[in-house]
């Protein structure tokens, strides 16, 4: 190992002043741009706190029913309905509710922003190698950079609140939506494509009548994936102020509340299932729907 002694290496006391330059020039941009880039921001605030407040303040009753309702209509089955019934039911007598409101607000808003952002991105890069070859070391920083990390430079530039722990969730969960748009709309059938430029379909006609439709099953599993990992980022995210479920397992971790730890896990443990089965059983649908279309 003789060749690591003369492997080239930068002196600590320049390493600390590169570290230091670059602090200081964030500091200072943070400083100077916060506030713009926070009121940038604002409208999403507003429309995540309405919707927070919105299933809250709701009879729990109506919002039970909503939620049963959507998740009868995406997966028709009435085992996985009335297994969310049951699990909302029990969150509601455990005193679960109020929190398991606003981690819903954050994870839908979420997931809607993930979409939103990354299905264009994903288009664009099913439409270009060059693109692609581009963003996927982006993705796959996105997706190895610990969660914590990401942490650090969003709080140094808006503070502590929701808006920085819903970056931060967009962030770690939106990398599988891309992904699999771009997959997705790759694996549409060439005879397919051939047949619309004979009918003289146009490009964006192609996208919105052949290819988006037909790639819809793989989308809807990358939609599955960006909720389960925005799931995974609750607790992450309950350090920098965001409310749900994830403080009283917080709460529990430094005060050694095991059952509170284990309840609100659990909880969450229960939305993702729910929402996993359910938009899994949607996958199979439309994947049902295509087979027999072109049956």
């Amino acid at each position: 190992m003789d060749w690591l002694t003369e492997f080239p290496q930068l002196p600590g006391r320049d390493l600390r002043l590169l570290s230091r330059t670059i602090d200081q020039y964030y500091r200072s941009f943070s400083r100077a741009y916060g506030d713009d880039i926070e009121a940038f921001f604002r409208p999403l605030l507003d429309f995540l706190l309405w919707f927070e407040t919105l299933l809250q303040q709701t009879p729990w009753f109506i919002v039970l029913a909503a939620i049963v309702a959507i998740v009868w209509f995406a997966s028709r089955s009435l085992k996985i309905t009335i297994g969310t019934a049951i699990a909302l039911i029990l969150i509601g007598v455990f005193g679960m509710w109020e929190d398991t409101m606003s981690t819903l607000s954050i994870i839908v808003v979420s997931t809607l922003l993930s979409i939103v952002i990354g299905l264009p991105i994903g288009i664009l890069m099913s439409r270009s190698d060059k693109v692609q070859a581009a963003i996927n070391p982006i993705l796959d920083v996105m997706q190895t950079m610990p969660s914590f990390v990401y942490l650090i430079p969003i709080v140094m530039l808006l503070g502590i609140g929701l808006i920085p722990g819903l970056l931060v969730v967009v962030i770690y969960a939106m990398p599988p939506i891309i992904r699999l748009t771009n997959l997705g709309i790759r694996l549409v059938d060439k005879e397919v494509l051939e047949a619309a430029n004979a009918f003289g379909s146009s490009n964006w006609q192609k996208l919105t009548q052949v290819q988006l439709p037909l790639s819809l099953p793989t989308i809807m599993a990358g939609i599955n994936q960006t909720i389960m990992m925005a799931l995974a980022m609750v607790v992450v995210a309950s350090l920098i102020g965001v409310r749900g479920l994830g403080q009283p397992v917080l709460q529990a971790i430094t005060n050694q509340y095991f059952t509170q730890g284990l309840l609100n896990g659990l909880a969450i443990v229960a939305i993702a299932i729910v929402f996993d089965r359910a938009s899994q059983a949607y996958g199979r649908r439309l994947q049902r729907h295509r087979e027999a279309a072109h049956g």
